[in-house]
């Protein structure tokens, strides 16, 4: 009842009128996940530069509106997190921070939000089974969560780790000790040197030891942190034959102990044997009826809704399904009397994007691994407050003039417009409310990331590089639109007044300069984090 107590008071203390400066966790500070700022005052219009002649540094002279712009490493999908004055951001480790540290690595680096100054990282090395697991060159896909002096992530090698907030610099705190020994990976007899600028690991949660999970290529989850729990989805999935799930008992979702790692629950809807292909959503949360529940979209293509407060049931603890929804319509599993097969572009598809609550629903769209292309895709907005097997209700309303879709979607309160993308890179605006489509944006190249929707405006990135600035009205409008040094695999994020947006190589801080220079940034960040939030019990 304690950790009920402290997730429902949690979950009303970050509802979506609840809006800090700093941007902590994949959804910014929504429980709900919504791609939404409060923010006032961003730009409408940038410029992302040339470089100087024979580096890859960024001349600022070239730019417009940019505040400073950092090197990473080639290829870099994890989203950007920033809290505690710190920018924190995966990438891998092709151009090493630390010359120790050599060949592919997935990286977490961390910079100083004001000066982009190079703080500390994380190294991880690779699974020694090999891309089936980990692929190659990826880095790190998790967008890190921040909650007080905590930053829980999870990296390639399917772990979860909680680090400290400052890295090494200020000792080495918590029950793990071997960093020395993680960084060159088990068994390796020669240990790296550690140093003020190594990350801090505090407790670590293997998935694939502990659970017996098998990832498929990645593990990307963004981990949710509700009170005393984080909640991560574990990557189960098939192996290289695309045919076989080697762990189908092994669960999809789980909650640990924030403190400690310690197993709390994982998911009674078993998944395991129903994925199509691979499971790489991240969760979300919302307070339905007094009561907590967390949402989570499965690698067989059904939205689940899972009572956020763990159940003993013999031996084990299990997170009890409240409510499930199928996200394909059945004209996607069967044509003409036969079923349609995975990947068929006209077929089924999982959830990658993560399910926004907002107000009572949940929004979702469905997709797959882009390796597989375009297809058929199904955006949903569901009714969160029933029970059971809710397929057959149906949703509120469902669009399938979108194709499949890795990205969630963006909702702004002060309109009632939503903003989603989709793979085959088309923009759309609609009723939250009805689902009715305003407009339709063509970026002319494919979506990897999702839409952020602050200030009035819409902003987005495509795998050309562009960066685009829209209008978020029912009429379209597209303000502006400049290309970056890479492709864009991320999604924009705004704190403290700053935008932050990613491409392969280079992560930028966008702001405008006018505003800045007369005087008129954000107003002192306000520290509303769920880990401050108490029970009266």
């Amino acid at each position: 009842m304690k950790t009920f107590s402290i997730l429902s008071t949690a979950l009303l203390a970050c509802g979506l009128s609840t809006i800090a400066e700093d941007w902590p966790q994949w959804g910014g500070n929504t429980l709900g996940r919504n791609m939404y700022s409060s923010a006032k005052g961003l730009p409408d219009r940038v410029e992302a530069g040339k470089f100087k002649s024979g580096t890859e540094e960024i001349d600022l002279k070239t730019t417009k509106n940019v505040r400073w712009v950092t090197k990473l490493g080639t290829q870099s999908y994890g989203n950007t997190t920033v809290a505690a004055g710190k920018v924190f951001i995966g990438t891998n480790n092709d151009s090493p921070r630390d010359p120790q540290h050599q060949g592919d690595r997935s990286i977490l680096m961390v910079f100083d939000e004001k000066t982009s100054e190079f703080l500390w990282q994380l190294v991880v090395p690779k699974l020694a089974s090999g891309k089936v697991n980990d692929w190659e060159n990826l880095g790190l896909l998790s967008s890190p969560t921040v909650e007080g002096d905590r930053v829980y992530v999870v990296t390639s090698r399917c772990e979860v780790l909680c680090l400290d907030v400052n890295g090494m610099a200020n000792g080495n705190d918590g029950p793990f000790q071997d960093e020395a020994q993680y960084i060159p990976g088990p068994g390796n007899p020669k240990k790296a040197k550690i140093g003020p600028k190594d990350a801090d690991i505090i407790w670590k949660y293997d998935m694939m030891d502990e659970l017996g999970v098998f990832p498929h290529n990645a593990s990307n989850s963004s981990p949710l942190v509700v009170g005393d729990l984080v909640y991560v989805c574990t990557s189960n999935g098939q192996d290289w034959s695309h045919s076989n799930i080697p762990s189908p008992q092994s669960p999809s979702f789980v909650a640990l102990d924030k403190k400690t790692g310690e197993l709390k629950g994982e998911d009674d809807a078993s998944i395991g044997p129903r994925i199509f292909h691979g499971q790489w959503s991240s969760a979300s949360a919302g307070l339905v009826n007094g009561r907590s529940l967390i949402f989570f979209g499965g690698g067989d293509g059904v939205c689940y809704a899972f009572d956020a407060q763990p159940v003993k049931q013999g031996e084990n603890s299990f997170l009890k399904t409240v409510w499930k929804y199928d996200c394909n319509p059945p004209e996607y599993k069967v044509k003409d009397g036969k079923p349609i097969k995975y990947p068929d572009a006209n077929g089924p598809s999982e959830i990658n994007s993560t399910p926004v609550f907002y107000k009572n629903r949940v929004y979702v769209a469905v997709g797959q691994d882009p390796e597989h292309g375009e297809g058929v895709g199904h955006l949903v907005c569901i009714d969160a407050t029933q029970t059971g097997d809710i397929t057959k209700a149906g949703p509120i309303w469902s669009f399938k003039g979108i194709h499949r879709s890795i990205s969630t979607v963006s909702i702004d309160p002060a309109t009632g417009l939503l903003f989603i993308g989709d793979f085959s890179g088309f923009v759309y605006c609609l009723d939250a409310e009805t689902g009715k489509l305003y407009w339709t944006h063509d970026m002319k190249a494919h979506m990897w990331g999702s839409t952020l929707v602050a200030d009035g405006k819409v902003y987005v990135g495509d795998e050309d590089g562009d960066f685009a600035v829209l209008a978020a009205t029912k009429e379209k409008k597209l303000l502006s639109e400049t290309n970056l040094p890479a492709p864009v695999y991320s999604t924009p994020i705004v704190a403290n007044g700053t935008i932050y947006v990613s491409c392969n190589t280079h992560l930028y801080a966008f702001y405008d300069a006018a505003r800045s220079a007369a005087g008129k940034d954000e107003l002192p960040k306000v520290n509303l984090s769920p880990a401050k939030t108490e029970s009266k019990k």
